[in-house]
């Protein structure tokens, strides 16, 4: 068996299998004996079946045999975050309230992940009700060290070369920051585009499917698959396909102007992200300018917070009113917290929602991309903590696509992410100007 599948990116693994140089039932098999390796250690996932993933590769194979088409997942795996529906594993998330639940309908991602040809490996270790407390999954790169929150496990699998692909989800900062401490790359795309049916709510005005890989190029082949109208979603709107990969493959038209936008999380930077982030503008020389954002975007956080403190009180109290003995500390004073809140607080902090979304369509009116730290540095020691969420929180309450790139190393020599941020619904351009960005750095470096 070759050793190297488990390394390949997504975009390879399918154009060989394509060709003909080994089967989907080759590659599961890589990937299976790379879980029994690095699973003990990490712990990323919360359901794994061995054979049914031979199963579903053994489909995929015989599917491809017929002559018949291929959907554009064809044969690669992918970890499902467990705050997913799923009717062939259970969907637990992260609390012991929901032990064994089974649902009987698939999540419409995991719907559409099917038609695509993938082979859904497990269930992902997410954090209690997809929040803060961490459920132990480790990170793959020092196993004393958080892997981030709350997609934990999708991001350390994918990180551990486990998966090639996985599915999470972000309220605050639970793709980008994950994918940063793991040392991957993880794309939280525009709010709305990816429907969120059979998804545990916490905060719908935030929620947003997300996913993880190991370039622009596959995040964009995932998310083609995904995206798209869904009645049951009311944040999903008709539109034509994105075709995010195809544009993604193409080089920019011009040099991309980009924005290095610190934001006033800037303070909670480690020395060595803002040395890393000084070379890293020098090296890009007149493509980049720093930019400082209005002061008005300091109510930024106060609006996601009030925003989702509101819903965890509301979506997560039939949790409590079943088991609140059984939930944290943390979860079950956030949700009595969020109850309190009074109305005219939280449509106030709405109403700066849609105001800042104005807002930083002015500055995307001179640039094609801002980018910032995905984190304020390497992942934490312990696994107590997810890690800090302040260079996520204004992208995430702007609901503007971002994604994170592994280019930058901490002092222990773990990753650290750079973020990359694009206007809404300009997905596919900021996954140009991401694939852009990373060849030009290694080329200058």
């Amino acid at each position: 068996m070759r050793n190297d599948l488990p390394d390949l990116t997504a975009l390879d693994a399918r154009d060989r299998m394509v060709r003909g140089e080994f089967t989907a039932l080759d590659y599961c098999e890589a990937l299976l004996k790379r879980i029994a390796e690095r699973e003990p250690e990490v712990g990323a996932f919360a359901h794994f079946d061995a054979d049914f993933a031979r199963t579903q590769a053994k489909a995929c194979d015989a599917h491809r045999a017929t002559g018949r088409a291929t959907g554009p997942l064809h044969g690669l795996p992918v970890g499902v975050k467990d705050i997913v529906d799923t009717r062939d594993f259970p969907t637990e998330n992260g609390t012991p309230i929901d032990a064994g639940r089974r649902p009987g309908e698939d999540a419409v991602v995991v719907q559409r992940l099917k038609a695509a040809g993938a082979v859904i490996m497990g269930k992902t270790v997410t954090t209690e009700l997809g929040a803060r407390t961490p459920r132990g999954t480790r990170n793959p790169h020092h196993r004393e060290h958080t892997p981030g929150g709350s997609s934990s496990g999708s991001a350390a699998a994918v990180g551990a070369g486990m998966v090639p692909l996985g599915i999470g989800t972000q309220t605050n900062g639970s793709v980008i920051r994950p994918a940063s401490f793991c040392g991957i790359v993880g794309f939280k795309p525009s709010f709305g585009l990816i429907p969120r049916t059979g998804v545990l709510p916490q905060a719908p005005p935030l929620d947003t499917l997300g996913v993880f890989a190991r370039s622009a190029a596959d995040t964009g082949l995932l998310v083609d698959a995904l995206a798209g109208h869904e009645p049951r979603d009311r944040d999903t709107r008709p539109a034509p396909p994105p075709r995010l990969l195809q544009t993604a493959l193409t080089d920019p038209p011009v040099t991309p102007a980009l924005a290095f936008v610190k934001t006033f999380a800037w303070e909670h930077a480690e020395a060595e992200t803002r040395e890393g982030f000084a070379e890293l503008v020098a090296a890009l020389g007149e493509t980049c300018h720093e930019v400082a954002l209005p002061d008005t975007f300091l109510e930024g956080d106060r609006a996601l917070v009030t925003i989702t403190n509101v819903g965890l009180g509301r979506n997560y109290k039939p949790w409590h009113d079943r088991g609140k003995d059984q939930l944290s500390d943390f979860m079950r004073t956030m949700i009595e917290e969020g109850e309190t809140i009074p109305a005219v607080d939280y449509l106030e902090a709405l109403d700066w929602q849609t105001a800042l979304r104005v807002g930083i369509n002015q500055l995307f009116e001179r640039y094609d991309a801002i980018i910032t730290p995905a984190a304020p540095g390497e992942a934490p020691h312990g696994l107590d903590s997810t890690g800090n969420s302040a260079f996520n929180n204004l992208w995430s309450l702007l609901g503007v696509p971002a994604l994170t790139l592994p280019l930058l190393e901490g002092p222990k020599g773990l990753p650290v992410g750079v973020q990359v941020v694009g206007r809404h619904g300009d997905d596919a351009r900021l996954l140009r100007t991401a694939r852009w960005l990373q060849s030009t750095l290694a080329y200058n470096s």
